[in-house]
Formats: structure tokens, C-alpha cells, sequence
């Protein structure tokens, strides 16, 4: 079966920035940072730390582009890579977290937004928000990233037929997030 022209340019792209082609690495940030932010942005809590997640991420590919050894496999590498430093990210956020709450007794006042007004998007963004972290990244993977399920299977490290029972859960999840949310006042 001969290979499509995306494929055979992605593995050109590997091969050169394998070999510390700078320009090769700067198209490869381009092609995919967009995609990664958008992934990450649904798994951290503000913009800002997105941005820093998404930086981590960039020096682990520059410091491991040599070791992908399966140049088809670059989408599932760097949504691996991605998910390792987004939690890395979110355990030093609860370590922060912890010694702040040791350090002092305050407590957070979050008010839910008033805003009850949405298109179909911006429903399923603030659905998105309201589910939990799991369901959260099986949803995005799956619907915004468009991997196919054994792609996620490997991004998570999960057996494919869990990730159809999560992506089964996750559905529900936001459904009645999203139907809670128009059941508000």
C-alpha cells in the first residue's frame, strides 16, 4: 500500500531534525504547536501555565527527537511527551499547593461564571471544564486531536478496550455537563 505524501514529508521532517537541522526544527514547532497548546490547555488550569507546559514540552522533544527511532510515530511521541510534562507540571503544582496550605489557613472563593448565554462550543468547552481530568483528555484526544483509539491507547499507556470504556464515560460526562448547564436559570 504506498504511503501518502504527508507521511513520507513527516518522516523527511524527523529525519532532518534528527540530524540538528535547525530549520527542520523550527517547521516541526510550527506544524505542531498550535495542536499541542490546544491539547495542553484543556488539561492545565490557565493560559499561562499552558504556555509553560508547552516550553517544557519543546526542550524534551529538542532533547529526545534523536531517540525516535519510528518516524511515523512522531503524533504519538509528542502527545506522550506532552502528557508526561503536563503531569509533571500538575505535581509541582499540588506540591506548591500543599505548602501553601501548610504555610497559611486561606481559603479560596471561586465564583462559577454567570454567563448563561452560549453557542454549541462554547458549551462543549465549558462541559469540557466542568468533567473531570480523565474524561477531559480522552475527550480531547479522541474528538479534538482526532487519534485514533489505539494512538490513545499508547499516548495514555492503556489497553485499547479501556480507552473505549473511558471515551464511553467521558461522553456521558460532558452530556450531562452540557445538560445540567442548560437546565441553569
Amino acid at each position: 500500500m504506498p504511503r501518502d505524501k504527508h507521511a513520507i514529508l513527516q518522516e523527511l521532517l524527523v529525519l532532518r531534525c534528527k540530524r540538528g537541522d535547525r530549520d527542520a526544527l523550527d517547521e516541526l514547532v510550527r506544524q505542531w504547536e498550535g495542536r499541542l497548546f490546544y491539547y495542553i490547555r484543556r488539561l492545565v488550569a490557565t493560559e499561562e501555565d499552558a504556555w509553560d507546559v508547552l516550553q517544557q514540552t519543546w526542550i524534551r522533544v529538542f532533547k529526545g527527537i534523536k531517540s525516535l527511532n519510528t518516524p511515523d510515530c512522531l503524533p504519538v511521541w509528542l502527545y506522550q511527551i506532552v502528557r508526561c510534562t503536563t503531569i509533571s507540571h500538575w505535581r509541582g503544582h499540588y506540591r506548591q499547593r500543599a505548602q501553601l496550605e501548610a504555610s497559611s489557613d486561606l481559603t479560596e472563593l471561586a465564583a462559577p461564571e454567570e454567563n448563561k448565554s452560549f453557542d454549541d462550543a462554547e458549551q462543549v468547552h465549558l462541559g469540557l471544564s466542568r468533567i473531570s481530568l480523565a474524561h477531559r483528555e480522552i475527550l480531547t484526544l479522541y474528538f479534538l486531536e482526532d487519534l485514533s483509539l489505539e494512538q490513545i491507547a499508547e499516548v495514555l499507556a492503556i489497553p485499547s478496550g479501556t480507552v473505549k470504556s473511558r471515551l464511553f464515560y467521558a461522553k456521558r460526562a460532558l452530556r450531562t455537563a452540557i445538560e445540567s448547564e442548560e437546565g441553569c436559570p
